[in-house]
């Protein structure tokens, strides 16, 4: 729900940093009115020596082992690409650092035309080698429309998880052991557990319910695929960004005149369900906007004034002419069934069986698996901790 575009005039506890408000999962501040997202940021910019030399001087010695590891091989690291700015940067960033990347793209087969275009043109002037997964249409269509009918906000659940899993699959058909992801915690901040919480039990939960198809092209990631490529795969993921500056405006206006890249007019837009979720499924059932996300951290690294950022983010998002209409005649949804479940009460993750418990009952092997960058350090902080059902 939309608030007062003016922040001085809301009567809501804000961050006094960034705009992240009361309603935010889990948050609190502290006597300076500082949220713990912000301390958190905080936290990780020291651990990581982000932009400083302690974090260039930590990634020289990855890149050392990155290479030292693909000697001999066609390919020594992986980088998974969606079109959007920050994939498609670190394939130059790679290729930059002598390192020879293969470029991953899971295709769900609902890449908008720019992503798609974006995709070739940097990986061609590039002369990158690019391996793409597609989920058969009908397929990943089917997995869509039973989350859509559960009524849980998480209907990308299935494309983030699916993503995840091809990476480390490739990974290990080609013998890699390194995995490069373009997430700047700096420049994006760590979603806090909400309305986005995904793994593979709850994904094939849902989908035995609602569906009504087999999952056959889509890589499904079980719990017991994600620990034995954790610790017998040995693959790490390791995140550049979280170690050096960047600017992801820098990053836009490079990629446009060097490979004639296009913005496609908003983060996470580049994919139409994507475009789906944050734009029209989440603000209108959930009243939930993931935008305070990415303007709390331009607000936070002064890149963006406050007042700004609250005024941005308590403005209508931007919604693609037919997308509603687009995602019906995909899913299948007449107009009254469609009406039906946007105005059903919500549910949540904790409605359906997952592995969280299972997470936080193996937090210390996970603390473990993260330090070695055997599995995120987001996926840590986010799933190994007791979280609240959302409200």
């Amino acid at each position: 729900m939309l608030q007062n575009p003016d922040i001085s005039q809301v009567d809501l506890k804000i961050c006094s940093r960034c705009i992240y408000d009361e309603r935010v999962p889990a948050i609190h501040f502290d006597d300076q009115g500082v949220c713990n997202y912000c301390r958190q940021v905080e936290s990780l910019i020291n651990q990581y020596g982000t932009g400083r030399p302690k974090g260039e001087a930590e990634f020289a010695r990855i890149l050392d082992d990155i290479r030292r590891d693909g000697r001999g091989k066609q390919y020594d690291c992986i980088v998974g690409v969606s079109g959007g700015t920050d994939s498609s940067y670190l394939v130059h960033l790679a290729k930059q650092w002598g390192l020879r990347p293969l470029a991953v793209h899971y295709d769900n087969t609902w890449n908008s035309a720019i992503a798609t275009m974006n995709i070739h043109k940097v990986l061609d002037g590039l002369g990158v080698d690019l391996y793409t997964h597609v989920v058969a249409n009908k397929e990943a269509d089917d997995i869509f429309r039973s989350f859509f009918l559960s009524g849980v906000a998480e209907i990308e659940a299935s494309t983030d998880l699916g993503y995840a899993y091809l990476l480390r699959k490739v990974a290990a058909k080609y013998s890699i052991k390194y995995i490069l992801e373009g997430h700047s915690f700096v420049e994006e901040g760590i979603t806090p557990l909400g309305r986005n919480y995904f793994d593979g039990r709850y994904i094939q939960a849902i989908h035995q319910q609602f569906g009504s198809m087999p999952m056959k092209t889509y890589p499904l990631m079980t719990f017991s695929r994600f620990l034995k490529s954790a610790l017998f795969n040995q693959v790490k993921f390791i995140r550049p960004l979280w170690y050096l500056n960047y600017s992801k405006e820098d990053a836009k206006k490079f990629l446009s005149e060097t490979f004639g890249w296009r913005y496609y007019g908003g983060h996470h837009l580049e994919n139409r369900m994507t475009a789906f979720y944050h734009s029209v499924y989440l603000p209108q059932k959930f009243g939930g906007d993931m935008r305070n996300n990415t303007l709390s951290a331009r607000a936070r690294n002064g890149n963006m004034s406050r007042e700004q950022a609250w005024a941005e983010y308590n403005s209508p998002p931007l919604v693609e002419d037919e997308l509603v209409s687009y995602f019906k005649k995909r899913l299948g949804l007449s107009d009254k069934v469609y009406e039906q479940i946007m105005q059903a009460p919500a549910k949540n993750w904790t409605q359906y069986p997952t592995y969280k418990k299972r997470f936080e009952r193996l937090r210390p092997l996970f603390y473990m698996l993260a330090k070695a960058n055997l599995v995120p350090m987001s996926f840590y902080l986010k799933y190994c901790f007791p979280a609240k059902a959302p409200t």
